[in-house]
């Protein structure tokens, strides 16, 4: 059996880091990879400022609360686009020295060769587990709100089928069908959104925001989260 094909079950029984975008797909990887491993913390990378996610441009305060309500440590570090690997492996490495031994993370569409992540955890000395790997984007979907998740669309592409008044919505099936019926893909992987999670089986607690005034930057909106 090939390293990629355990991929969807290389966290079961094994300590785990997640890569974590506070983001539904990572949540629910996430999810599942703790119902047969044991998460050992969270790897965030921040842009080069530290004051924002490189993923979801979330602000360190939100991060840190999810991560409180997880109840696991936060590995974060800021990075440029030019430094990203080498940064994100020396977390990898400060994760293994900790115990971990697989990487989660949320992928679906990673290709079976010339994987970034199998590339750099290899670097590392860790296993990659991706358990959402070739999952049908529908169904990643319908189990993250099925489950108890909520979601808010934090960031979207307005080259790509969404608009402003997307910002700010709760990911439930209604309002995934109306995506579908835009014509847009139901987990937003060809980059038409991005969400931050703020309750699910995973958190203790909901986590509580406010919301900022809408910034745009070229194609994309983003909506800001704050604590409170």
């Amino acid at each position: 059996m090939t390293a990629s094909m355990n991929w969807k079950n290389n966290a079961h029984g094994h300590k785990f880091i997640a890569s974590f975008s506070g983001g539904k797909d990572g949540s629910l990887a996430l999810y599942q990879s703790m119902k047969v491993g044991e998460a050992v913390g969270l790897i965030v990378m921040m842009e080069e400022e530290g004051k924002r996610s490189r993923s979801h441009n979330m602000p360190p305060e939100i991060i840190h609360a999810q991560a409180d309500s997880i109840g696991l440590p936060v590995y974060t570090a800021a990075a440029s686009w030019e430094d990203y690997e080498t940064v994100f492996i020396d977390l990898l490495v400060k994760a293994k020295n900790k115990g971990a031994e697989v990487l989660v993370t949320g992928d679906l569409d990673m290709p079976a060769h010339g994987c970034w992540h199998d590339e750099v955890t290899k670097k590392a000395g860790l296993k990659l587990g991706m358990p959402l790997w070739e999952m049908n984007h529908g169904q990643v979907v319908k189990e993250f709100i099925d489950l108890g998740f909520a979601a808010t669309v934090v960031t979207v592409n307005l080259s790509l089928g969404m608009r402003e008044e997307d910002l700010g919505r709760t990911l439930d099936h209604e309002y995934i069908q109306e995506l579908v019926n835009r014509g847009i893909d139901p987990c937003g992987e060809g980059g038409e959104f991005h969400t931050t999670v703020l309750d699910g089986p995973i958190f203790k607690y909901p986590i509580s925001v406010r919301k900022g005034e809408i910034l745009k930057d070229r194609d994309y909106a983003f909506l800001p989260l704050r604590s409170g």
